[in-house]
This record gives structure tokens, sequence and C-alpha cells, in this order.
């Protein structure tokens, strides 16, 4: 899959929503690894087209490759497709600050449970064939809506911490 080919689609395609993301977070669809320990021939596709997808989904939903993000995503990936994995992945939020924990279960879970459950499957989706399709259509079909910009809500938080402080000082 050429990045310069999905990069000249046009504006709103699946395709080019893809090529962003990957630009926006700095990755590349070479930076999966190939899938080990799976001996079942079937099992192993199924899984390898699991971790290709992965980022697919991602632009999807819009969701950042941070550790919060990634949580969110896997939250959806399980609601989904049910992969113990997937779930297992939700054992990270004990890692999380206090106020993303907070934000994890206020908006994200609640958002992933309930887009993954009610969605269609998406690890059925021929991204290759969809390329060219808008990216709003293929949400709509598949039911899923996009959460909160993550960025947005941290870039927003940053914001206000560094006002207050700015306030703080101001008033020494």
């Amino acid at each position: 899959m050429s990045l310069s080919h999905l990069r000249g689609l046009p504006s709103g395609t699946i395709g080019r929503t893809y090529a962003a993301w990957l630009d926006r977070e700095g990755v590349t669809p070479d930076t999966r690894s190939s899938v080990s320990y799976i001996d079942d021939e079937e099992c192993a596709y199924v899984m390898q087209r699991y971790r290709e997808s992965h980022d697919f989904y991602h632009a999807l939903t819009g969701l950042p490759v941070m550790v919060e993000g990634e949580i969110a995503l896997k939250a959806f990936e399980f609601a989904n497709t049910l992969l113990p994995m997937t779930g297992i992945s939700l054992f990270a939020v004990s890692r999380f600050k206090p106020g993303e924990r907070e934000r994890f279960w206020r908006i994200y879970l609640p958002w992933a449970m309930v887009n993954g459950s009610k969605s269609r499957d998406v690890i059925n989706v021929y991204w290759e064939e969809q390329l060219q399709s808008n990216v709003d259509d293929l949400r709509m079909h598949l039911g899923i809506i996009k959460p909160p910009d993550l960025r947005e809500i941290r870039k927003i938080i940053r914001a206000q911490r560094k006002h207050s402080a700015e306030a703080v000082r101001t008033r020494d």
C-alpha cells in the first residue's frame, strides 16, 4: 500500500484519513511485527490481519497512539471482537494518572463499550477495498460514532493548568 498514493486521495476518504493519521502519529504500516506463537495457520492469519487492521481502527476513531488512546481503542476492540488479549490490555488503566483514569472511566470506556458492542465487526472490513470510500459513510455503515478528541481534551487541560499556574504567580 503506497502512502504517497493514499495521501493523494480526496479528503474525507478512508485512505486519506488513514495516511493523515499515520503522519500525525508518526507511525507507518510496516511497524507491526509478524504474529508468533500461534501454530494454527488460520488463527495466525486472523491475528495477523487484526494487527494489520489496528491502525485503520485508530484512523476511523481518531484515537492517538499514546497509552490513553491505545487503551481506549483496546476497550473498543474488546467490545467489538471479544479477543481476550484486547480485554487483558485494559489492566493498563492501573498505570494511568488519576485524571487520565477518571477520563477513561467517564468518557472513553462508555464510548468503547457502546460503540464496540453495537457496531458491525470491524475485523471483517476489507480495508484495501474501502480506501476510496468516504470515512463518515463507513463510520455510519459500521455504526461507529467518533469519541471526543483525546488530543484536544489534553490540550485544553494543559492550557487550563498553565493559566492557573500563571494566575498563582501573578498573585504572589
